[in-house]
């Protein structure tokens, strides 16, 4: 039997494509009856963000944190923080957020704070990744699902995927190719969050 209700708020920007993945498994794997677990908000930074309407049409919660209404990171993470925590997380994750938050927020939300980045770390951190293992030769790429910590794009990595670079890769080539993994890893790495918490 499930224990008390596990919430999971999932912060995107933009097409919030990762965030239905998770969604979606949540629902087919049934989560909340093994676990309690269910995505219960989904939050942006962005009016606009297509990740809205689609959480919505999962039947989720969702809402707008307008990150140029701040005058600083810190305002906007403080409110960031109510909004999330309005929903007594356990686990809060980052989907396409593309905001680098303070050391504050992350110290908040210490060992339940997960992000996917689209490279294998700890090569390529921060943008452009896909171009840039391109330039560099890579003859392998990938994404990382990782735990967050103050340092940008570090943290204990939960789950990681390997895609080849393909002679006559582009950055959008060799990203579509490595977004079709961040679908599988990123529910496997929430699924493994509450696995190990049950």
């Amino acid at each position: 039997m499930a224990s008390a209700q596990k919430n999971i708020v999932i912060l995107i920007s933009g097409s919030g494509s990762n965030m239905a993945a998770i969604a979606r498994a949540a629902d087919k794997e049934g989560w909340h009856g093994k676990w309690g677990a269910q995505v219960a908000a989904v939050i942006s930074n962005r009016a606009d963000a297509v990740g809205l309407e689609l959480a919505q049409s999962l039947g989720i919660a969702t809402a707008v944190v307008p990150h140029k209404d701040f005058a600083s990171r810190e305002a906007f993470d403080a409110e960031l923080m109510a909004r999330i925590d309005a929903h007594a997380p356990a686990l809060v994750v980052l989907a396409g957020f593309m905001r680098i938050l303070t050391p504050g927020f992350v110290q908040h939300y210490a060992g339940r704070l997960i992000n996917i980045h689209p490279s294998l770390l700890p090569a390529f951190t921060g943008l452009n990744t896909h171009q840039r293992a391109i330039d560099a030769g890579c003859k392998v790429a990938g994404a990382t699902v990782h735990e967050v910590t103050a340092e940008l794009d570090h943290g204990a990595t939960l789950a990681q995927a390997v895609v080849p670079v393909l002679p006559g890769d582009t950055a959008e080539t060799l990203a579509a190719r490595v977004l079709t993994q961040e679908h599988l890893i990123f529910p496997q790495a929430v699924r493994g969050f509450f696995e190990r918490k049950a």
